[in-house]
């Protein structure tokens, strides 16, 4: 069993955000039997269901019913039948410290004491994967997630009208005093009611997962870098951001404590730094992230690991500046917007642009140079006069001036 379990361990442990489901399916097969799984993660806003196994049992498995499972369970394990899927069904329900569930379905009783405690093992180890990758907020996941997300609310919104005009028609039939049989008529009233708030209720559930209230993201940040004052000599001042700020879209947030973890780190590797201030505010429109440190303002932004962090930024549209002072100290300025890009209307489509010729036209237009795009991408000065060579021949231009010009009139910024 131990061999196994070691086995067991690395298959889920190695796994993706895109794998980790069908990787513990197969992890699991022999140790808790069961024809499908899915895994419920409010963390991964892009696809916070996580499917495996028989498609006939997954595919109508909604957010509701996880979160239903998810009360049951509380944390810990729950076996039973409910709603699965759109139909009765026996499952197991196991919780974990970081809030994802996953449901084993079907299922039909507990397995021997050894394996069951060797599924809890494999699944934490799986939980604790998502969460990890979730939150060091890859430029990839950030931008997929962004899509998943803005194309999930779109298509819940739509539902959500639809079944509200039909559910209020239904109301203002029924109410009518045309209508004889008032009995029947409060019962048909009482349905349909229930029936619009489950409706509605659906679609807060949908927004509380895409969202984050700003103040309870910087709580969590808070959590997070408590740790490096605790036991260093190190002190960390929060500037909270106002707390009627616009919720924060969940890869946004996941983004925005990704870069001040790491910033903080590196601002922390200098020598003789003892003060680091940490804050957040919000315009409407933009996350307004800033870190500042009483160091020696060594910082440089053309290093790998600022790179990294300007790319995260920019995968989300958003940006990031380093202002270094020496003997000064250094400051982290970063700004993501909150609303996704208008996709209406595309310039790049008609031009031809690949999605990299895009960013560069786009940081090209606001004035940045070669040097500041490719620290903002995290690619050489090569890359980038590559990518503006192609630019120019895709846009019929010869010249920077021209380029920039062409970007602003689409509302290229």
């Amino acid at each position: 069993m131990g061999t196994e379990l070691a086995a067991r361990l690395n298959m889920v442990a190695t796994a993706s955000l895109q794998g980790v489901a069908d990787r513990l399916h197969a992890a699991l097969d022999n140790v808790w039997p069961h024809n499908a799984l899915v895994i419920f993660t409010e963390d991964c806003t892009g696809r916070p269901r996580k499917k495996a196994g028989d498609p006939e049992i997954t595919k109508n498995v909604t957010i509701a019913e996880l979160a239903a499972l998810r009360e049951r369970a509380a944390g810990g394990q729950w076996i039973g039948r409910a709603e699965f899927g759109g139909l009765p069904r026996n499952v197991a329900v196991l919780g974990d410290d970081t809030g994802a569930v996953l449901v084993l379905c079907p299922v039909q009783e507990l397995p021997g004491e050894d394996r069951a405690v060797h599924a809890r093992i494999v699944w934490s180890v799986a939980a604790a994967c998502i969460a990890r990758q979730v939150a060091e907020a890859a430029p990839d996941y950030l931008q997929k997630s962004r899509a998943v997300t803005s194309e999930r609310l779109r298509v819940t919104a739509e539902l959500t009208d639809r079944h509200v005009t039909d559910l209020e028609s239904v109301l203002a039939a029924l109410r009518s005093r045309d209508l004889d049989d008032a009995r029947a008529r409060a019962q048909a009233i009482d349905l349909a009611a229930d029936a619009l708030i489950r409706t509605r209720s659906g679609a807060d559930l949908a927004a509380f997962i895409a969202e984050e209230p700003v103040t309870r993201a910087f709580e969590r940040l808070k959590s997070h870098l408590r740790p490096l004052s605790r036991y260093e000599a190190l002190h960390i001042q929060f500037i909270e951001p106002p707390a009627d700020g616009r919720a924060l879209p969940g890869e946004v947030a996941h983004a925005a404590r990704a870069i001040v973890r790491s910033a903080v780190l590196l601002m922390r590797d200098q020598e003789e730094v003892t003060r680091i201030r940490v804050q957040w505010n919000c315009d409407g429109r933009n996350l307004l992230v800033s870190v500042r440190d009483d160091g020696p303002g060594s910082m440089d932004s053309s290093g790998p690991a600022l790179r990294q962090l300007a790319a995260r930024a920019t995968a989300l549209g958003g940006r990031l500046d380093l202002e270094a002072v020496e003997n000064w100290g250094s400051r982290l300025e970063v700004q993501i917007p909150l609303d996704p890009p208008d996709t209406s209307e595309q310039p790049t489509e008609l031009w031809g642009l690949a999605p990299r010729e895009a960013e560069v036209l786009r940081l090209l237009a606001s004035g940045r140079r070669n040097r500041q795009i490719a620290a903002q991408l995290g690619i050489s000065e090569n890359t980038v006069k590559f990518h503006t060579s192609q630019i120019y021949h895709k846009l019929g231009v010869t010249s920077r001036a021209a380029a920039a010009a062409l970007a602003a009139e689409a509302g290229m910024r």
